[in-house]
């Protein structure tokens, strides 16, 4: 009897004792007060949400500008415009001359891989009244040869079939039929859109692998020199089959009269994506400074609610539980609620936010939601649970255990 005794007055003063509550205490302890747990839950997954998307934005802008760079690619484009295909001009006659000029160039079937293109970035519409307004979405239009399928061997028909050269029909990249609100993306076949007043019919579906092609229209480049009213292309893109970038680099230098600068395409997407490094920086200090508030909140959340329960603590400790194995059970009911949120915010970005258009001045790129991002996501809502519950349970026991059975909140 007298070891029983002092066995219990170990315990009373804060003595090691393993044993731990078990998780039904936790699991019960969330349900007692239904709209506290509902707003842990919905706070959770709104933090992990805004995770995943930031991550999705990362790595879908990342990826759109590392898939769009083929290692045999050479792009010609004029001197001074080295950073943007859209400002570059150079003569029509380029094309032909650099192919009787060198040597190694990919030949397929007859068809030489070198594509003459113009790369403008113009409004579209779905229908005439807002074309004429103005007001229709930015996008990149890329005017082609059918050269441009040779060259551009990532992008291949999803569904249709090209566009014809003289009959106002183009082929939309996928990720820019779905942010004109075609869903799926085959729904855009046989409609019409606006480009300048002109009424161009949509003809086919093109996929490249979720490079930057998939966010963009390809239009017949004779056609778009009438609907732009200019007789240079932005740009002469060449694949070489033996030929080397020195070689290309050796022409662009000696034909001065066509002010030339050869720059390779992988480079250029580098270049592009060394460019919008602060953009996706700031997308996920955003991200991180809005977890940091909603860790604070939920600080503030526990505190509250782990205060109305210092007499059950106090009398938990007086059972034998020590105040590691309270904590414990505080830390697996935050836990438990951040970790639904979580698997909801997961859930959403899977099947809504994966593929959602996001425009840039490249044209399109869409969220991308991989298991390194779900990754990244269940680990902020994991972390949420310990940061939001850890310190307000240590503030609430370190009470002396009179004081916690006293206390009337």
């Amino acid at each position: 009897m007298a070891g029983l005794t002092s066995r219990n007055l170990a315990m009373f003063q804060g003595g090691v004792n393993m044993r731990l509550l078990p998780l039904s205490y936790a699991t019960r302890n969330l349900g007692r007060t239904p709209s506290r747990m509902v707003l842990t839950i919905g706070g959770s997954m709104l933090v992990v949400l805004l995770v995943l998307a930031a991550g999705g934005f990362v790595t879908g802008m990342r990826k759109a500008l590392v898939a769009s760079g083929n290692e045999n690619n050479t792009i010609l484009l004029g001197v001074g415009s080295e950073e943007s295909l859209e400002r570059s001009e150079i003569s029509m006659q380029a094309a032909g001359i650099l192919a009787a000029s060198l040597d190694g160039i990919l030949n397929r079937a007859g068809v030489e891989g070198i594509s003459p293109e113009i790369h403008l970035a113009m409004p579209v519409s779905l229908d005439e009244s807002t074309d004429a307004l103005g007001e229709g979405e930015l996008m990149l239009v890329r005017g082609i040869t059918h050269n441009a399928w040779i060259v551009h061997d990532e992008a291949t028909l999803l569904t249709g079939r090209v566009g014809e050269a003289g009959r106002d029909e183009a082929v939309l990249g996928k990720l820019a039929a779905r942010s004109l609100g075609f869903e799926p993306a085959e729904n855009a076949i046989d409609r019409s859109i606006w480009i300048d007043g002109r009424e161009i019919r949509v003809v086919g579906i093109l996929t490249a692998d979720s490079g930057v092609i998939e966010g963009e229209i390809w239009y017949p480049l004779t056609d778009l020199q009438v609907l732009s009213q200019r007789d240079a292309v932005s740009c002469v893109i060449v694949t070489r089959d033996g030929a080397t970038p020195p070689q290309i680099a050796a022409f662009a230098s000696r034909r001065l009269d066509l002010e030339l600068a050869a720059i390779e395409e992988v480079d250029y997407f580098a270049s592009l994506s060394a460019f919008y490094a602060p953009i996706r920086t700031m997308v996920l200090l955003t991200a991180l400074l809005v977890g940091i508030g909603a860790i604070i909140g939920g600080l503030n959340s526990n505190y509250a609610t782990f205060v109305s329960r210092i007499r059950e603590m106090g009398t938990l400790q007086t059972l034998g539980y020590s105040r590691f194995a309270i904590t414990i059970s505080l830390l697996q009911e935050s836990i438990l609620a951040s970790a639904v949120g979580a698997l909801l915010a997961c859930f959403i970005a899977i099947f809504i936010l994966d593929g959602t258009a996001i425009r840039f001045s490249m044209g399109v790129f869409g969220l991308h939601i991989d298991t390194g991002v779900l990754a990244g996501g269940l680990l902020a809502g994991f972390l949420l649970g310990i940061a939001g519950a850890l310190l307000p349970a240590w503030r609430c026991l370190t009470r002396p255990i009179p004081e916690a059975l006293k206390t009337t909140i």
